[in-house]
């Protein structure tokens, strides 16, 4: 085994279960369409196959199939943790708390649970409801002068809801959109530190710059909140409060930069990737006309003109069929890395310690096995009855085991109650064409510019 800055790469024998990718066909893919280029071909040839991906020193496996997850997400947890090269870049901007690993992570997870709680959920629900309520109000509004940016205005939508619910009205007014911007930027300045892993930080890669600029204003922009917090005590249910009363893994209160590190790893999460979930939402919807017609009629009949309310969600379930097939098809979160610390077996393949595996639901929710006609985009492959029989591994948006992620509910909640208010006060149409692209999420190409106009 030799190792190459740090990074272990291990020179196993070719073995007849591996599907070896070699840098020249990775290359070529790259060249013609980009990254999702290759994920697209590999999902294509030989799915749920282990392949390893043969990126000169660097030969991370891919690993899709539902047996296979499950024996590295659950039976054997303890052996794939993260601290691949995606958690050592994303964490320069989310710290080592509930973004990262280990002792502090599970210590920060413990902490921040009962704010994603159903009791919580229940309490915030009129906070929830007022700021979407506000946020559309602002959307059309915006909209009167003509076209408006997609991911701009889902940032927007989002942070409307989880300022009040989750940190009591702390973010700055007019710092709102500063902040999305500054996360987005970080995050999609990712890409090349996490396909060169082996480049010290030191060394300069492409979109370095970008991420420490964004990185320090997302940072003087969330910093001055726990101050706030200190001088003027916010509510006891908000996640600030949480934290400025919890302790890390030695037992001790969290230091302010701890607190900052997970405020900032939740923002990350919960503004961010929501926002690009429900821009493809749109996609998806101008797309299939018949599908949008298919929503309206079911948030008309459930709503109607009243005003919305939490307990409309569990009614409306096509709208959350037709969100959990977005997510499926956009897989916002398309590669999630794990190291394996000891020698193992994953199906017949030999996983010496010391790898890299990749873990990729873009490619899993493009299984045959479990997704017929996989491309097609068809939101009734989520019924009860047609889930119930599926392995549950088929699908995993907010990913599986320790690390599932802890706002799913929250998400599906506040994007069903997002969708039924814009679709029952609107008509939204996408101006332009719209086709992904890979950075340390699945994005839109090009800026969609949705056309939003009050319905009659």
């Amino acid at each position: 085994m030799s190792t190459i800055s740090g990074v272990q790469t291990p020179a196993e024998p070719e073995h007849p279960a591996l599907r070896p990718v070699p840098l020249r066909a990775i290359w070529k893919d790259v060249r013609r369409g980009g990254p999702l280029e290759l994920l697209d071909r590999l999902a294509r040839e030989e799915p749920g196959r282990i392949a390893q991906l043969r990126l000169g020193p660097f030969r991370p496996l891919l690993v899709t199939h539902p047996d296979h997850l499950r024996h590295v997400l659950r039976d054997r947890a303890d052996n794939y943790p993260r601290g691949a090269a995606m958690w050592s870049a994303l964490g320069r901007l989310t710290g080592d708390g509930i973004g990262g690993e280990g002792p502090q992570w599970h210590a920060s997870r413990q902490i921040l649970q009962s704010a994603f709680s159903g009791a919580h959920l229940r309490q915030m629900s009129g906070a929830m409801l007022d700021g979407i309520t506000a946020g559309t109000d602002e959307l059309v509004e915006r909209a009167a002068a003509g076209p408006v940016d997609a991911g701009t205005e889902m940032t927007r939508l989002v942070q409307r809801v989880i300022d009040p619910v989750f940190f009591g009205d702390l973010i700055p007014d007019g710092e709102g959109d500063r902040l999305g911007e500054s996360i987005a930027t970080a995050m999609g300045s990712l890409l090349w530190r996490m396909a060169l892993p082996f480049v010290p930080h030191a060394v300069p890669l492409p979109g370095d710059l970008a991420f420490w600029r964004a990185t320090r204003t997302v940072r003087r922009i969330l910093q001055p909140l726990l101050a706030e917090a200190r001088r003027h005590p916010v509510p006891e249910h908000s996640v600030i409060t949480k934290l400025m009363r919890g302790t890390g893994a030695d037992g001790r209160p969290l230091t302010d930069q701890q607190i900052v590190d997970d405020i900032v790893a939740l923002f990350v999460a919960g503004s961010e990737s929501s926002a690009i979930a429900l821009t493809w939402v749109w996609v998806a919807l101008a797309e299939h006309p018949e599908v949008l017609g298919r929503v309206r009629e079911e948030v008309d009949r459930v709503i109607g003109d009243g005003g919305l309310r939490r307990d409309h969600v569990r009614e409306l379930t096509y709208t959350r069929m037709v969100l959990r097939e977005v997510l499926r098809i956009y897989s916002v979160g398309w590669a999630v890395p794990r190291m394996a610390t000891d020698d193992d077996v994953l199906g017949d393949v030999p996983v010496r310690a010391g790898t890299t595996l990749v873990i990729s639901p873009y490619l899993t929710h493009r299984l045959p096995e479990f997704w017929p006609d996989p491309l097609r985009f068809d939101p009734l492959r989520f019924t009860r009855e047609r889930s119930r029989t599926r392995d549950p591994l088929a699908y995993l948006p907010f990913g599986d085991g320790v690390h599932q992620c802890l706002g799913e509910a929250f998400f599906l909640e506040e994007a069903t109650l997002v969708v039924a208010e814009l679709v029952r006060r609107c008509d939204i149409a996408v101006a332009d064409p719209v086709r992904p692209k890979l950075s340390l999420t699945v994005q839109p190409r090009q800026p969609v510019r949705l056309r939003v106009t009050p319905r009659a």
